[in-house]
């Protein structure tokens, strides 16, 4: 099977998955791939490709290995779903059935896309009635998606084996759909390596020429004094000892499919650092490393030059003792993929040498499950000034997302450093926690419930676009004075200066935005804070920010240096990076800075709320009371077990009607038609709170509508966590609950 992870090799050498090759292996005996391989081959790559994503141990993360081993074996062999059931249970046989039903959507595809007469080009009812339905059902247990998009990969990497024409349609296909959905369900490193493998397919040349373009910016300069093995090892594999004759045939030859789908890196190479570095070292002893095709060796390079950064700042860190001791810290790393470099090339119209996060470290800081978020959070701050000493921070380039997350409630450090050989590249710093939550994908959380690590809350917030698309940081220096220019006196901010988090709220903002007087607690750490924004304890601690405010305003201090044993006033400047930094008396930067808390609009109020009680003497208890209910309904409270499941079911179903839209327009319909259709078919589907069923209603059914429909008529009714009228309009993705009392 190959070199794998000590929790693969436990998932794949279970007893039930050995039981499962052998029937697989029977079903398909006689079956060729066009690879020329044994069918069975590609039912285990898949389930290899999905125990890397799901958890190592429970029965759910075992089912979908196995249903990932019997995908195919109802559709292309004479076994049937009763015999299925029969030997490996009703979840199995669900699951194969499911992953089956899915071929409705390509069968979809292609037929509208044969069809090209305008007329024509809509969605008939029974046809939106069985997407609707199959996406439903994908709602209700997402392993099927986990299953056929491992399904869908291991098909891109063999497609070498399929005609060109065939091919270039399959992968757009897969770019423009599988892709996107791998995107909204947040499994980006296996959205990466799709991504790739089309890109490959579709535009060769481009492709090639940006492998070469990077392996450039990468490959280590003879005259460095610091070249490790792996600097080493990629300097003389992309210098081979050839003939400059021989050199040539092979680089400007024609260079296969194969090739070039050899060039793109695995995702599971990504995940897996030992794995990674076994598998360049396994390229690098290879005899025929100097005849592989460049474009593969320059995949080399790009790998390799991960593990040089990994070591420099491991080196780094070893000697440095200005960073949290007792803390575990763990490396990784990930490479952006070409087609996303190309589109965001493309987007923001610069060079490749400008996309700095065309490679990236992730800096993981442990924190015991969650048990020590002050700590890793404080960690993770002091990991950011280290970072900055070993490579020069690139202007503009740096985002915190741990003070103010996105709003998906991604958390992380980004910053955008001049790394060795003064390459860019992005490095990123969060929590193990926080990595968790990035890492495991819509679809993955929901397997992870068996371990009880729930951490969506999406009830009421407003689910975008942006909480599933790329993170790439916009371009801001536009709108930066506008954005501090607004805040208002006593707005919160935290100050930041190595590994200590400190309150602060602002006393002045001068000449638009440029300068900021700001008052800061030195006895009034902010690290459980920052690092548990979503906390419902969270509006307690707006209270320590209120009263610093009122001191200030009592004491009127009102210039730097103003304060007292524990408060001063200090003076920050918004400079190139985009950040408020201190400064000495002959202006030069110190590493102290002001990262100003975004608040929204529940917050807003909130914090506000509690100011004015603060500086009117009154008691907060009614306060948090009356603004508890507008916070709720923004997400920001702590659930149930079994509610948090609702609220992926919610997020789920969300991400799964957005889909929907970008498969009807990708089967080619008219907007006008479609929309005309729409209203033909009638439908939406919501979800009743707390029993997380969905439900499906007639397009312009009503809050009243709802009611009935679950035997409580004439009960007042919550749409996304506020009360609303009756004859309030639904619409796709609501959450409904029906007040009894």
């Amino acid at each position: 099977m190959g070199w794998m992870s000590p929790d693969t090799l436990y998932l794949m050498t279970q007893r039930q998955v050995h039981k499962a090759i052998g029937f697989a292996r029977n079903a398909h005996r006689g079956q060729l791939r066009k690879t020329g391989d044994p069918y069975i081959t590609h039912c285990i790559n898949t389930a290899k490709i999905l125990a890397v994503l799901v958890p190592s141990t429970g029965k759910k993360a075992i089912d979908t290995v196995i249903s990932g081993i019997l995908h195919d074996v109802v559709d292309d062999t004479c076994e049937s779903l009763h015999t299925i059931e029969t030997e490996f249970g009703e979840d199995i046989a669900k699951l194969v059935a499911g992953v089956s039903r899915l071929s409705y959507i390509n069968q979809l595809l292609r037929r509208h896309r044969r069809i090209n007469v305008k007329d024509q080009a809509t969605l008939g009812y029974e046809e939106a009635n069985n997407l609707r339905v199959m996406l439903l059902g994908m709602v209700d247990d997402p392993r099927v998606v986990l299953i056929k998009l491992a399904d869908r990969l291991h098909n891109m990497r063999t497609i070498y084996a399929l005609p060109s024409a065939k091919a270039k349609a399959v992968a757009q296909e897969t770019l423009v759909v599988w892709c996107s959905l791998a995107s909204r369900l947040g499994l980006w490193a296996l959205k990466a390596e799709l991504e790739d493998l089309c890109f490959a397919v579709l535009q060769p040349q481009i492709f090639r020429q940006m492998r070469s373009d990077l392996a450039s910016m990468w490959t280590p300069s003879s005259s460095s004094s610091r070249v490790g093995n792996h600097r080493r090892l990629y300097a003389k594999s992309s210098e081979p000892n050839l003939t400059p004759e021989r050199e040539a045939s092979i680089d400007d030859g024609v260079v296969s499919i194969k090739d070039l789908l050899q060039a793109v890196v695995p995702f599971d190479l990504l995940l897996d650092r030992r794995k990674r570095i076994q598998y360049i070292q396994d390229l690098g002893s290879c005899t025929e490393v100097q005849t592989k095709p460049k474009v593969v060796r320059d995949a080399g390079i790009a790998l390799a030059s991960l593990v040089v950064c990994e070591e420099e700042l491991e080196r780094e860190l070893f000697i440095s003792t200005s960073y949290v001791p007792g803390m575990e810290v763990t490396l990784s790393s990930r490479l952006k993929s070409l087609y996303s470099i190309y589109s965001k090339m493309n987007r923001k119209d610069v060079s490749i040498d400008k996309v700095y996060d065309a490679r990236a470290l992730r800096v993981i800081v442990g924190d015991k499950s969650g048990t020590l978020h002050g700590q890793a959070v404080r960690c993770c701050y002091s990991l950011l000034n280290i970072i900055h000493r070993l490579w020069t921070p690139i202007d503009g380039e740096f985002d915190d997302y741990i003070v103010n997350p996105k709003p998906s409630g991604y958390q992380s450090l980004h910053t955008a450093v001049h790394g060795p050989e003064n390459s860019p590249m992005e490095v990123q710093i969060r929590t193990q926690s926080m990595h968790e939550y990035a890492e495991h994908g819509v679809a993955a959380h929901w397997l992870y419930k068996e371990a009880g690590n729930n951490k969506s809350s999406v009830i009421g917030s407003e689910i975008t676009s942006s909480s599933y698309l790329s993170n790439d940081m916009e371009d801001k220096s536009s709108h930066i004075f506008q954005k501090y220019s607004s805040l208002k006196v006593g707005h919160p901010v935290l100050r930041v200066e190595g590994s200590h988090l400190l309150a602060a709220v602002i006393v002045r903002v001068d000449e638009d935005g440029r300068h900021m007087l700001v008052a800061s607690s030195f006895v009034l750490s902010a690290s459980e804070a920052v690092a548990d924004r979503r906390s419902s304890s969270q509006r307690k601690r707006w209270e320590a920010y209120a009263r610093l405010y009122k001191k200030v305003s009592d004491e009127w201090w009102c210039e730097p240096g103003h304060g007292d044993w524990c408060t001063c006033l200090e003076k920050y400047t918004l400079c190139r990076d985009g950040i408020y930094h201190k400064q000495d008396q002959f202006q030069r930067l110190l590493p102290t800075f002001i990262q100003v808390i975004d608040l929204s609009e529940a917050e807003e109020i909130e914090y506000w709320n509690v100011v004015s009680a603060v500086s009117e003497g009154k008691q907060l208890d009614s306060v948090l009371k009356s603004s508890s209910s507008s916070s709720s309904s923004s997400g920001w409270t702590n659930f149930t077990p079994m509610e948090a499941g609702i609220n992926n079911k919610v997020l789920l179903l969300r991400t799964m009607l957005q889909w929907e839209e970008q498969l009807r327009s990708e089967a080619g319909f008219q907007q006008s038609k479609f929309a005309n259709n729409v209203n033909q078919f009638g439908e939406i589907a919501v979800v009743c709170w707390p029993d997380g069923e969905i439900v499906r209603l007639r397009s312009g059914s009503t809050a009243a509508d709802a009611a009935t429909r679950v035997g409580l008529e004439g009960k007042l009714v919550s749409v996304n966590g506020q009360i609303v009228l009756p004859n309030t309009q639904l619409k796709d993705g609501d959450v409904i609950q029906v007040r009894v009392r």
